[in-house]
């Protein structure tokens, strides 16, 4: 029993995060509220990058074989009934095991320059990561990946993952820069008490928001009912994502 389990803990993600797109709109919005000191920061290891052209390393990178260790590091898996104090580990680590390394990496000034690029680029993919709620997924369905879900009447099959990646986003047929600009009006107080809040709160949020996901009729399409009753949880996600980010960047170049 103890090897079938973590064999399961070591199977990797099969599907990336919040698509191009979304990673994106939580790259830009973070780069609008970094402070000014932060934002040099930024741009020293960065050069004329910014954060949203960057925020997709992470994934780009997965095609490399000598990258493939970092899969594990994309997402984490929470058994019903359980919390991350409470679970089994995976050996290979997770999210919150690679968001506390890369923050030390960025803190430490003495870490090699090549290091800290990596560092920033993973930590903006990750803080977007871990947003999505089914990337504090179930094990057995490996966050979704194994529910097999249509995407309006007509359309070819995909998983429910896939959906909550991507095809919510492009739904709206929004850019990233559209998008932001329609999402990018957060209040003093809601930035103020979303910095507040640590990685493993930003893990349980998403971790009670990931049954909504599941809410739907199996034998019927996924399709505008859905999309209505999704979307005000993705925007909130990705907003809420891009305004963390910022907040961590700021913290750590204070």
């Amino acid at each position: 029993m103890r090897k079938a389990i973590l064999a399961l803990l070591l199977l990797p993600a099969l599907a990336y995060c919040w698509g191009k797109t979304g990673h994106r709109v939580v790259g830009q919005i973070a780069e609008n509220h970094l402070t000014p000191k932060a934002a040099k920061a930024v741009r020293d290891l960065l050069g004329p990058d910014s954060l949203a052209e960057v925020a997709n390393w992470a994934d780009e990178i997965r095609s490399d074989p000598s990258m493939k260790r970092y899969d594990p590091w994309h997402y984490v898996n929470i058994p019903d009934g359980q919390t991350y104090d409470t679970m089994e580990k995976n050996p290979a680590g997770d999210i919150l095991v690679a968001l506390k390394k890369f923050e030390a990496t960025l803190r430490n000034a003495d870490a090699p320059r090549e290091e800290r690029i990596q560092a920033l680029k993973f930590l903006v993919h990750m803080v977007g990561d871990l947003h999505q709620p089914l990337h504090a997924g179930k094990r057995e369905d490996l966050g979704a990946n194994r529910v097999t879900v249509h995407w309006f009447r007509n359309a070819e099959s995909t998983n429910l993952h896939t959906v909550w990646d991507d095809l919510l986003i492009e739904q709206e047929k929004l850019s990233f820069t559209e998008w932001t600009r329609f999402l990018d009006h957060p209040t003093a107080a809601e930035v103020k008490e979303w910095q507040g809040t640590s990685y493993a709160a930003w893990m349980e949020e998403s971790y009670k928001l990931r049954d909504r996901c599941y809410e739907f009729k199996q034998e019927l399409p996924l399709s505008y009912d859905y999309v209505y009753k999704s979307m005000p949880i993705v925007k909130q996600r990705l907003l809420q994502a891009g305004v963390r980010l910022a907040g961590a960047l700021n913290e750590i170049y204070k």
